[in-house]
């Protein structure tokens, strides 16, 4: 059913929607908020804690405008009882217009810290009469263009009774397992009256979504296994002398992670197999000992990686462990007659093996026999790109490869297209980190403790959440910190790194930190995977509470990469008992595992896969918040479906409908 249809969308407005990858108003009611504002309730700013969201009650008893300061504002003085707090917009000069003095009703999040006052930034606000606007349980969605909350409240509301919503799981399991109407549950995510119907409502809709995914990896995994072109001549002694190049002995985890590969590359069907281990758990080299079977029987290998320096970093450790074959390093940045030469190369047969980023998935890049794609940090590619490098060989064996934890007794359900083995164990090498949660007024005693350090030779990665800092002045940018250590840090050489630089210059920099031109670096989460700076012992992340658990986990993997001392500090922008908690998981743990479960029972499973996984498992359930227990119990009801009674075609049709519907986001 197309947007046009709808009342309250004008062409410019289906245009803003399609920018959220909003099509038709089947789409527009998996458009799920994003939060919901609880308007039953008001509250007073002295009982408010910093950050809390709040509506409340007060007199505006002066306005002040200021058009002519870096960031022009209009700040309101208020009263409540024998409270006095500001409220303050920056570069929204058109309240001035619109506040005058008398009672007003604030809706929005106190700032109260550092004894500096309370506050209230850039919150909505209107008079307190008997025609109140700020009232009810609101959803808040996701905007685009010039989208209003208004405009989609009003669009999902239409859209919600004329679109045909009806539940693929057979009637029968519906009432055995207690599941209530699945378009009222829709209206309820959509409409609640309360957060408890919010809550009740996305759990049926997860269960729904959940049952049609893991059945359509049922199916898939159960149906799709392909016939194997060309086999493997590499003998298990071949593999257990291979294994003998590394300065170390293999974990019990990698020994059956190649084992797994080996019994893979031996049998008839072609292996698609996911490697998970935690930071450190040593799965390149399990990576390598796969692609050495593959040249060892006469083909070829195909690495792929994210960036150009794990790339890099990848092939420097294949041309290091497999020197009697040709390998080739090829990215964006690569020069174009070595472009040139290196694919000739491996059109002809000559070069065995290439590690790369996207390029290698170009077009023009043709093998004489590939036999193996591996790809690192599977969770940053897509469906669509790891098929475009395994369609360059006939029948190609796949290893997937991923850091990020998923809790164990989930790896089975997100990963249900794939053979799954997890390296628990880590190399007795790696150093354990000593990780701790500084508080503000600890913050110039922690930099001069990292100054000694550094000018004794360590070297510390600083890493801030945004290339830009936010309105309210609450996340410093990059570059804003980069300036400011370099004044607290005289004499210190600083290195800058961020999303916005080419991949040459990314490169450049990492390349001069690790060779200790640069003694801190200062960066975004550019550097959360692959990056090995054995020397580099202190990790500090800023604003600590506003990243997921298990990507303070990667980054904390940065540093114990050698044999000194390592530390992680971890600084909190927003003072939250919550975030506390959090934090301290963190810093009581080692386990990234271990970890991953603690944020799932924390954060629940909605925020699990839109956050922690970006998205990238459910793309258009990543808004929506629903206990951990919905996935299970959506398992247990395909497992019943799939058992024989209910197993039909139409069953079978609905699953590979969403599951392709959603192709290009499942595992990206």
């Amino acid at each position: 059913m197309l947007l046009k249809n709808l009342k309250y969308v004008s062409e410019k407005r289906e245009k803003d929607f399609n920018k959220l990858n909003i099509f038709s108003q089947e789409d527009l009611v998996r458009h799920f908020p994003r939060d919901y504002l609880d308007l039953t309730r008001r509250d007073t700013v002295a009982s408010a804690y910093h950050n809390d969201v709040i509506l409340t009650l007060c007199e505006v008893v002066n306005v002040e405008v200021n058009r002519y300061s870096r960031r022009p504002y209009v700040k309101a003085l208020c009263r409540q009882g024998d409270c006095l707090f500001t409220a303050i917009w920056f570069n929204q000069m058109y309240v001035a217009g619109k506040l005058e003095l008398g009672e007003y009703l604030f809706y929005g999040r106190v700032q109260n810290r550092y004894g500096m006052g309370a506050s209230m930034v850039n919150p909505s606000f209107e008079r307190a009469d008997n025609n109140l606007k700020l009232k009810g349980f609101l959803p808040v969605y996701p905007l685009a263009g010039s989208l209003t909350q208004g405009a989609v409240r009003m669009a999902v509301k239409q859209a919600l009774s004329t679109v045909k919503i009806a539940s693929a799981i057979p009637p029968a399991l519906q009432k055995k397992y207690g599941l209530p109407d699945l378009k009222s549950a829709y209206a309820g995510v959509h409409l609640p009256t309360n957060a408890e119907c919010a809550a009740a409502a996305a759990e049926r809709v997860a269960i729904e979504e959940y049952f049609l995914l893991i059945s359509a990896f049922k199916m898939i995994k159960g149906d799709g296994q392909t016939a194997r072109q060309g086999g493997y001549s590499a003998t298990a002694e071949d593999v257990k002398q291979f294994a003998s190049r590394f300065p170390f002995e293999f974990t019990a985890g990698q020994k059956e992670a190649v084992n797994a590969i080996y019994t893979d590359l031996k049998r008839p069907h072609v292996m698609n197999r996911l490697i998970q281990g935690d930071v450190g758990s040593g799965k390149t080299a399990v990576a390598l000992a796969g692609i050495y079977m593959a040249l060892k029987s006469g083909r070829q290998a195909a690495m792929l990686a994210p960036t150009e320096v794990l790339a890099r970093q990848n092939a420097a450790l294949m041309q290091r462990y497999l020197p009697e074959y040709a390998v080739a390093f090829l990215s964006g940045s690569t020069p174009a007659a070595e472009k040139r030469a290196i694919k000739k190369g491996l059109k002809e047969g000559t070069i065995n093996a290439v590690c790369g980023t996207h390029a290698i998935i170009q077009g023009d890049v043709e093998f004489a026999d590939l036999a193996l794609v591996v790809c690192d940090e599977q969770h940053r590619f897509g469906v669509g790109q790891r098929a475009a490098l395994t369609a360059k060989g006939g029948t190609v064996d796949t290893i997937v490869m991923s850091a990020t934890p998923i809790p164990r007794t989930l790896t089975l359900i997100f990963y249900g297209d794939l053979d799954v083995t997890t390296i628990k164990d880590k190399p007795r090498s790696r150093q354990e980190i000593s990780t701790s949660v500084i508080p503000a007024r600890r913050y110039d005693d922690m930099i001069a403790y990292i100054a000694g350090e550094v000018r004794g030779g360590a070297q510390a990665y600083f890493v801030c959440p945004k290339i830009e800092g936010d309105e309210e002045g609450s996340v410093m940018s990059v570059t804003e910190l980069y300036e400011e250590l370099k004044k607290k840090m005289p004499g210190v050489r600083f290195g800058l790194m961020h999303g916005r630089l080419k991949d040459r210059e990314k490169d450049a920099v990492m390349s001069a930190f690790r060779s200790g031109e640069y003694d801190c670096l200062v960066s975004t989460t550019v550097i959360e995977v692959g990056v090995d700076v054995p020397n580099a012992t202190i990790m500090v992340i800023y604003s600590a509470e506003r990243f997921g658990l298990s990507q303070l986990h990667q980054l904390r993997g940065r540093v114990g990469r050698g044999e000194k001392k390592s530390y992680c500090f971890l600084l909190m922008g927003e003072e939250t008992d919550e975030g506390r908690q959090r934090l301290n998981v963190l810093k009581n743990n080692s386990d990234g595992f271990a970890i991953a479960e603690s944020d799932l029972k924390m954060r629940g499973g909605g925020d699990f896969m839109g956050t922690r996984q970006s998205g990238h498992v459910m793309g258009d359930l990543k808004n929506l918040r629903f206990p951990v227990s919905a996935i299970f119990t959506a398992k247990s009801i395909s497992d019943e479906a799939f058992s024989g009674a209910f197993d039909t075609a139409e069953l079978r049709s609905a699953a590979m409908t969403r599951y392709n519907k959603l192709k290009d986001v499942i595992l990206n």
